[in-house]
């Protein structure tokens, strides 16, 4: 094997393939307006900052672009790494990387859950990669031909690198990532963020910040950035200091992009931070609901969403012109029959629009997970990926567990709630709630470039929903609805028609592979089924 610590070393870092029926995945939509994917890989070009920079490094992203052996053939060295939902792509990477005789570096946060499977990477690099590899290349400089790469520190954020944003070809995405924090201050039960990142919310300081904005802005790149992190707010404190000097910079800049992240429910409670997120342009937040139900929340530690009205939230983050995507739950010890219906009334009231349901998954680490195998319920061997279009997140994959409430009849309100929410009708009520309720004051505007292909990208979209037999009348009456009484919001409006496309098809994937399990159920009875997973050990 070459020494890899030597100049002109040459490292292939690959992304690997995403499920197509992924909750995320809407290619289809990314098509209309002349991408490939939604989001850049920002681990992997992190972690190429924190790897020699004497390398000459080279990103393929299968999402994008096939993985060929001519890129194996080129490399010293690969690295890759991943989520759960990547294990398959990223266990199969491996034996390429055997197979062309180049050795391989794998880190991310399944390997850092399940190290053993990962075991025949010839580097295994866990836990956060700014104290981890570090120790590898200490190794690299020895000689040494593989090592497993842990620690129980955690990263100092303020020291972490401006990412290798220059290996993307930014034309292929939607978006472009950066991140601000790790960690979460609460406590969820089934969450594994504060398992892998903890629970002090860790951030970079404004002038990180500031400085990867800045390379995004040299590079060219301009329009949408994704704050990545888990819970943007973690440390409200920490967030308005570094809102305050991203608005000076964006000022001066015009307003070269504008952001989304991710959030808790009590940014609701925050009308300071609401404006200040505004006033840099935030058009959309994501936020974990989960359940409508007090006693569930409390039971599962989810206390940040105890005792609020959902829907009030949620029509108060509208009214500062940021959309609320929300992440449901069903499955959940303590819940009744009637969950199906609280959902649903819930997501229409509230006028969500992009709706992630999924059913409970114990992730690895999780204090659900020791809970239920504490208890004999877990069935242990189900975070083992076989089909990566199957078990794909907890949208498919889930009860991976002796469930409280019959199996099956968890499945069917799932299934009840999927065709309810994704029927056209009801689907675009939301899209009329949520447009009626925004307030927009859009600071970035796109060049003539960027406004001719989303005008493109428009008459795209009227050509598939505005003529076709199924959304056709509810589309148009849409746009006129959004015109006639809100049309500052008609662009978000329009966005969520087009994002019907893609849970339309995936919700039609959904039922179907649901409905395969509930006649699998009906048929074998759940206790022989329970049975089979305990033997899978």
């Amino acid at each position: 094997m070459k020494n890899l610590m030597e100049k002109g070393t040459r490292c292939l870092i690959v992304q690997s393939k995403f499920s197509t029926f992924s909750f995320w995945n809407y290619v289809d939509v990314c098509k209309l307006i002349g991408a490939k994917y939604p989001a850049a890989p920002l681990g992997l070009i992190t972690v190429a900052s924190l790897l020699p920079q004497h390398w000459e490094y080279k990103l393929v992203d299968s999402n994008v672009e096939p993985l060929l052996d001519e890129h194996f053939w080129w490399a010293d060295v690969v690295c890759t790494g991943g989520m759960l939902s990547q294990q398959k792509g990223i266990i199969s990477i491996i034996e390429k990387a055997h197979q062309n005789d180049c050795p391989i570096i794998v880190g991310g946060p399944d390997p850092t859950s399940q190290p053993n499977l990962y075991q025949s990477a010839d580097y295994l690099v866990l836990g956060e990669g700014e104290v981890t590899i570090p120790m590898l290349i200490q190794d690299l400089e020895k000689g040494v031909k593989s090592g497993v790469y842990i620690s129980p520190e955690r990263a100092d954020m303020t020291k972490v690198p401006v990412p290798r944003f220059d290996l993307i070809r930014f034309k292929d995405y939607i978006q472009v990532g950066i991140q601000y924090s790790r960690g979460c201050p609460f406590n969820c039960e089934f969450c594994d963020i504060i398992e892998l990142y903890g629970r002090k919310s860790r951030t970079k300081t404004p002038e990180q910040i500031i400085n990867e904005l800045q390379t995004l802005y040299n590079l060219g790149y301009r329009g949408h950035i994704d704050f990545v992190d888990d819970n943007f707010i973690g440390n409200k404190k920490n967030v308005k200091n570094v809102l305050s000097i991203v608005k000076k910079w964006c000022k001066e800049k015009k307003f070269p992009f504008y952001f989304t992240t991710e959030a808790s429910i009590n940014l609701a409670d925050d009308d300071e931070l609401l404006q200040m997120m505004k006033d840099v342009d935030f058009r959309f937040v994501f936020i974990g609901i989960e359940t409508p139900e007090n006693k569930i929340l409390v039971s599962t530690k989810k206390v940040q969403n105890v005792n609020k009205s959902i829907v009030d939230s949620i029509k108060k983050i509208h009214s500062y012109g940021i959309v609320v995507n929300a992440g449901f739950i069903i499955g959940f010890d303590n819940e009744d029959n009637q969950i199906a219906d609280k959902m649903i009334s819930c997501i229409q009231d509230s006028g969500v629009c992009m709706v992630m349901l999924g059913m409970l998954y114990a992730l690895p680490n999780t204090q659900l997970t020791k809970r239920l195998k504490k208890e004999g319920r877990l069935f242990e061997n189900d975070s083992i990926i076989t089909d990566n279009d199957i078990g794909i997140d907890q949208l498919t994959g889930g009860l991976n567990f002796i469930t409280e409430r019959p199996r099956i009849d968890i499945l069917k309100d799932f299934i009840r709630i999927i065709k309810y929410i994704y029927n056209p009708e009801n689907y675009y009520k939301r899209v009329i709630s949520t447009a009626l309720n925004l307030r927009p004051a859009n600071k970035y505007r796109p060049g003539i470039r960027k406004i001719l292909k989303i005008g493109k990208a428009f008459l795209k979209v009227c050509g598939k929903m505005g003529f076709n037999k199924i959304t056709g009348w509810l589309y148009w009456k849409m746009i006129f609805t959004v015109l006639f009484k809100n049309p500052v919001a008609i662009e978000p409006a329009i966005n969520l028609s087009a994002m019907f496309i893609h849970f339309y098809k995936q919700s039609k994937f959904i039922i179907s592979l649901t409905i395969k399990k509930i006649r699998y159920l009906e048929k074998s009875k759940e206790e022989y089924y329970n049975k089979y997973h305990f033997l899978k050990k």
